[in-house]
């Protein structure tokens, strides 16, 4: 089987490499984008928005941090969820007991990309998320569209393709001058709202503060029924795992940050050319600002059984997270890992990231994917059609086997190197200028059809 999967991923980065021309996310092309230049907002060449950033809490000291907010179970239990992969009830001491017609639905709640909770209202659950983080990249309206990506994608990792209301939280850092919050601020705001409108939803809302750090981030909430949602719990014995968008973006967002670095510029200079480090930067850009709404859609056609958002737990932190909620027992198995061309490279030179043992930290990333193995080759087709817009992309990365509901990647996983679609169009650009004009010499002699 893990030759199976090895085959047909190929078989995808293959078809991929050779459809890709323009891209972006639906409806929406990256295909000209201009690199962001500080000078066009006044300020100097050396201005970046990174410089205003702080650093997230590590996934270990998170999940002991959030050990208190989960309470034991209480009786009767109401609509009993799997939590850090404990039972634990819906009901809350001392609070009004929910109908019995809200029993039967399905809670999830700590330890998952969103909560769902069964409303006192027959048949609807709320689903809801939240997250923010500091800025990885340099352009502010970038920044924003891939900070709402990000929040959005909690939802689809559900199966979920409507937003019913977004809220946005943004926090201007006291280190910035006037200028640069009335210059950089309103770009932010204006990437968050056209991705949240990308996604069929509007900004209703939020909350903006002033603090050591920039932040940007939100709050996205959908009231629905119970078919309209899929639980991160029923994956099988035989199901294939797929990934849809590619590993390495923190390495490529550090990568581009270090070119004014020279000696952390001097530790990966010998793999990686300053070029190369540009064109991963804006693949990894681009990725991130995609929604991950058309593979949304397309976990119900194709029948998946569990699936979560690759962030800042890296592959494998959110691969254990999502074994842990299993019903049943079974494990996960990584063998290929999709990662933008030359990131593996600059990991390894550099002693950091970890990105081939999948804890290197990504933001938006693709969604991890436990689909039955008949559907998983047809899906990663399907995502790439032009009717869903441009950009999408899906590998074959693993199996569901029997197990004890953990996850791992084996010791000599296949890399598989995406290579940007800047460095292919140009690739193609050059074969192109240097192709040999046909020969017409004896056109004249040729019958014509």
């Amino acid at each position: 089987m893990a030759e199976a999967a090895a085959g047909a991923s190929g078989e995808a980065m293959a078809a991929l490499v050779a459809a890709e021309g323009s891209f972006g996310p639906a409806g929406r092309s990256f295909s000209n984008y201009r690199p962001f230049e500080p000078q066009t907002l006044g300020f100097s060449p050396s201005w970046r928005l990174t410089s205003f950033s702080g650093c997230k809490v590590p996934q270990e000291t998170l999940l002991k941090l959030l050990e208190g907010l989960t309470r034991p179970a209480l009786q009767p239990p109401l609509a009993s969820g799997l939590v850090g992969g404990q039972e634990e009830t819906a009901q809350e001491g001392g609070l009004a007991t929910r109908p019995a017609s809200s029993s039967a639905l399905p809670s999830l709640s700590i330890g998952m990309d969103s909560c769902v909770i069964p409303l006192r209202h027959g048949g609807l659950s709320l689903v809801q998320t939240t997250d923010f983080f500091y800025p990885l990249v340099e352009d502010p309206y970038m920044m924003g569209r891939i900070a709402c990506a990000n929040v959005l994608s909690d939802l689809y990792a559900m199966g979920i393709t409507e937003c019913d209301n977004m809220l946005m939280l943004l926090s201007v850092s006291q280190s910035m001058s006037e200028k640069e919050r009335e210059k950089v601020t309103p770009l932010m705001i204006k990437g968050f709202r056209d991705a949240a409108e990308e996604g069929g939803t509007a900004v209703t809302g939020g909350q903006t503060v002033v603090n050591p750090w920039i932040i940007i981030g939100g709050v996205a909430t959908v009231v629905c029924q119970q078919n309209e949602f899929i639980m991160p719990d029923s994956a099988v014995v035989g199901d294939v795992l797929v990934l849809t968008k590619p590993l390495g973006t923190q390495v490529a967002a550090n990568a581009h940050q270090w070119l004014d670095n020279p000696e952390k510029w001097n530790k990966i200079k010998m793999v990686v050319s300053r070029e190369e480090v540009e064109l991963a930067y804006q693949e990894a850009m681009f990725n991130m600002a995609t929604l991950n709404r058309t593979a949304a859609g397309l976990m119900h056609t194709f029948n998946a059984h569990a699936a979560t958002d690759i962030t800042g737990f890296g592959i494998l932190g959110h691969s254990q997270n999502l074994a842990k909620q299993q019903k049943n027992e079974v494990s996960f198995v990584i063998h290929n890992l999709p990662i933008i061309a030359k990131m593996a490279a600059i990991s390894k030179a550099s002693g950091r990231f970890g990105l081939l043992q999948g804890t290197s930290a990504e933001t938006s990333g693709g969604l991890l994917i436990c689909l039955p193995r008949e559907q998983a080759a047809r899906f990663c087709s399907e995502i790439k059609s032009s009717k869903y817009g441009e950009g999408h992309q899906a590998w074959i990365v693993g199996i569901v086997e029997k197990g004890n509901r953990t996850a791992r990647i084996i010791d000599k996983p296949r890399v598989i190197e995406v290579l940007p679609r800047g460095a292919t169009a140009a690739a193609a650009a050059s074969a192109a200028a240097t192709a040999l004009p046909p020969d017409n010499s004896n056109a004249a002699s040729e019958p014509s059809l």
